[in-house]
């Protein structure tokens, strides 16, 4: 579905852009991906629009077929945001410890306290992080709508299937820039 229309109540959602997982060998360039999810995050801050930051600090507990990619304790600094997000003393931070921030947190809380009747999602990885969280959002009752460039992961056949067959029943998609220019007040 084409990118139509933004709520004026839209939250910015920014999906584990953390020190312990941008290192990862992701399909497209993070550096792409940080500058798209900065220029969501300044022009969403511009607007006082909510800007909601989620990082991970675990995992669920049930047993997986594959091993886990972290087993034991995480580095200090694994779940600081990184700096090119401009973390800010006004965003909400979101700690999980599953794929999607809606579970196990206050987030839908949060943002319905606001008022907030919309979500962009943009972050890593595609397949999992955005994907749960975007599900999550959808079957909470907002309005979905997701930053294409202002996300990755590490397996191109999940980022690709997530795009062309998930986030179209799920939403809207748009770049970075189409979505700024649909921002309340004409965009920034």
């Amino acid at each position: 579905m084409a990118l139509t229309t933004l709520d004026p109540k839209t939250a910015l959602l920014v999906v584990d852009l953390q020190k312990g997982i941008i290192g990862a060998p992701f399909i497209r360039p993070i550096g792409d991906v940080l500058e798209h999810a900065r220029a969501l995050t300044d022009a969403f801050r511009r607007l006082d629009l909510p800007v909601v930051l989620i990082n991970v600090a675990g995992g669920a507990p049930g047993r997986t077929e594959q091993p886990r990619r972290h087993d034991g304790p995480f580095p200090a600094d694994f779940t600081d945001f990184v700096p090119e997000l401009g973390h800010q003393p006004n965003d909400i931070v979101v700690t999980k410890r599953t794929w999607g921030a809606f579970a196990s947190t206050d987030l839908e809380n949060q943002l319905k306290e606001r008022d907030v009747t919309q979500v962009v999602i943009a972050g890593v990885a595609t397949g999992t992080g955005v994907e749960s969280t975007a599900r999550q959002a959808y079957e909470s009752g907002f309005n979905v709508t997701l930053a294409l460039d202002a996300m990755t992961d590490v397996r191109p056949e999940a980022h690709d299937y997530s795009i062309r067959n998930v986030f179209p029943r799920l939403g809207e998609t748009g770049t970075a820039k189409e979505i700024i220019d649909l921002l309340p007040i004409g965009g920034v």
